[in-house]
């Protein structure tokens, strides 16, 4: 016992400065002249790339690397998900958000979970209608320069083939069982019974057949008509109704599934506008909130009242500011947010400086807060759903499955943000028959609460975690920057932000900089539960630090350096130079590349 104190005493004493920010980074960052995309992997990175080598603008490449993504990130993301995109337009000097995230079935309704705490996490039962296809056919049709077949054909290589790799390779192991569940899952990713090892060609032939099919189609009409939107639609046709559809809802239905054909024919996303706050003189842009995005708005109006860097980059002043005004805007999401289309949301008041302007004085520079205090924006009460929080006494929560992002830039400045998630392994993926694919989870972030604005419905969006971001600087393109994680997102993407708008830390520098992260709020997923006044945060904080925050009552959860569950990638244009950069996690191995 004496022996392992003095261990411990050496560790904090003289090890943990050592491993302490500094400003040499693991990774270089990309500067480029033309071009230049971060995702989830190199080989996402580089189907962008190869679309651009080949004259593909921002949003081609960006498209061509999410379907990549859906066949060789699979343990993140697959093709049945979700993909909503925020996007900076350079020839109408405008931001827009692609609405990406499906719909809940006909079908669903309260009833179907009664008696039950929640929804299903995994299973058919668990899905959405597929977006993935949808929102790419936007980004193409109306922004991009390439055809559906184009973008699609790196993906189709893929299916047919891509060496396996550690980290999936982990996870097909840990999540056999899981899998076990569903025989067409088995046939998909374990052939003949086994894990591919490392280094061995993984194929997924039967989602290869799907997306030639779809590319056919596109080929097709664009043969005949010699009209690339009307060939991108085709495509998109060939996915959402027909053989391809039948065969997907036949087979989600055997196992219990509610999706119909009907589901699949009458599904379209849209374009909408995004919200919107200036912070510092940047301006940054969200998708609505029928995502926690606006946690991003509401977290920056509360600390633009306060002089953060007088405070100092990572002291304990500054970590409590950040992590109570998250706290704040985080009580609000859970109380308010959900689909605009089903629910009433004060948005005008929750987004406005205003607001913030009165919640402010709520952040006690001495004491954290383990309370939930939603507030009560242009006179709304706050839902009495979080009368009775369903706090436990637990290790810091993780992401249910997990997501991975797509950031692309090009000289003309055109911008591409794109946070891809669902039809993940984790909990056992579902493998909808000879289809291919994967089906989506999401369905779990609905609550069963009939007092929930988030409450289950037909035709509704659930209230997700994927949070795209693009940010302006003089009203001209500046960065793309997303993250996968969970309720973490946006706190993450807030964690860069403020180290490179406050303490104009170079991106990669912003990125590689030690995390924190409230667990405060509920779990958007599975059972949703909640932990009060948790505070998670990397090792490379100085040890005095960590001390003043027990101090002020953060309930401190410390992981190792770098272990943050979480991955930022980013890209952008220099606005004094034109040129462009580009940054990528070290965590979750992000990857970037550019030219």
């Amino acid at each position: 016992m004496m022996k392992d104190r003095f261990l411990l005493s050496i560790l904090l004493t003289f090890i943990l400065p050592l491993v302490a920010y500094s400003t040499q980074t693991m990774r270089a960052e990309i500067n480029a002249k033309k071009y230049a995309i971060a995702a989830g992997r190199h080989i996402a990175v580089e189907a962008g790339m190869s679309i651009f080598r080949d004259g593909g603008n921002a949003f081609d490449a960006g498209a061509a690397a999410v379907f990549a993504a859906s066949v060789t990130e699979i343990q993140l993301f697959g093709f049945g998900g979700e993909a909503p995109v925020v996007l900076y337009d350079a020839t109408k000097k405008q931001v827009l958000v692609v609405n990406g995230q499906g719909v809940a079935p006909a079908a669903a309704t309260p009833e179907i979970w009664a008696g039950k705490p929640y929804i299903d996490f995994h299973g058919p039962k668990a899905a959405t209608v597929p977006a993935v296809l949808d929102s790419m056919v936007i980004v193409l049709s109306q922004f991009g320069t390439k055809r559906l077949s184009d973008v699609l054909a790196p993906a189709i290589d893929l299916a047919d083939g891509f060496p396996m790799y550690d980290i999936l390779h982990d996870t097909l192991i840990r999540e056999r069982k899981n899998c076990e569940r569903y025989p067409t899952t088995m046939a998909a990713y374990y052939p003949g019974g086994k894990i591919t090892e490392i280094g061995e060609m993984f194929r997924q032939p039967d989602l290869a057949r799907t997306l030639q099919a779809i590319a056919a189609a596109d080929d097709a009409e664009f043969k005949k008509s010699k009209n690339r939107v009307k060939a991108i639609e085709a495509g998109r046709h060939a996915f959402y109704s027909g053989d391809i559809a039948h065969r997907l809802v036949n087979a989600s239905r055997d196992f219990g599934g509610i999706l119909t054909e009907e589901d699949l024919a009458s599904y379209r996303g849209r374009i909408e506008t995004p919200l919107h706050t200036n912070y510092r003189g940047y301006d940054i842009y969200k998708p609505g909130f029928w995502t926690q995005g606006p946690v991003l708005i509401q977290t920056l109006n509360l600390l633009s009242g306060f002089d953060l860097k007088k405070m100092g980059f990572q002291s304990a002043d500054y970590f409590h500011t950040v992590t109570e005004a998250m706290k704040l805007a985080f009580d609000d999401r859970d109380v308010y947010y959900g689909d605009p289309d089903f629910v009433k949301i004060p948005s005008d008041a929750l987004l406005s400086i205003s607001y913030a302007d009165s919640r402010r004085p709520l952040i006690d520079m001495h004491h954290a807060s383990s309370l939930h205090r939603p507030g009560s924006p242009g006179g709304a009460s706050p839902s009495d759903f979080m009368s009775s929080p369903n706090a436990v006494s637990a290790d810091p929560k993780s992401p249910t499955g997990d997501t991975t992002a797509v950031n692309a830039v090009d000289a003309n400045g055109n911008l591409f943000s794109s946070v891809i998630s669902g039809a993940w392994i984790m909990d056992g993926a579902f493998i909808a028959g000879d289809t291919g694919v994967p089906l989506s989870q999401r369905m779990q972030q609905f609550s069963l609460d009939p007092k929930s604005p988030n409450i289950v419905a037909p035709k509704k969006r659930p209230r997700i975690t994927l949070t795209p971001t693009i940010i302006c600087k003089d009203d001209r393109p500046y960065m793309a920057i997303s993250t996968p994680g969970g309720d973490s997102q946006d706190q993450q993407n807030l964690n860069v932000i403020l180290a490179h708008i406050d303490f104009g830390l170079p991106i990669q520098e912003a990125i590689e900089a030690p995390r924190f992260n409230s667990e405060h709020m509920r779990d958007s997923f599975r059972d949703h539960k909640d932990h009060p006044g948790v505070l998670t945060i990397e090792a490379r904080v100085t040890w005095d630090v960590l001390e003043e925050l027990k101090r002020r009552g953060h309930d401190l959860r410390i992981i190792g350096p770098f272990r943050m569950p979480t991955a930022v990638t980013a890209v952008g244009i220099f606005p004094v130079t034109g040129t462009l950069f580009g940054g990528a996690d070290v965590r979750g191995e992000r990857a970037a590349a550019g030219w």
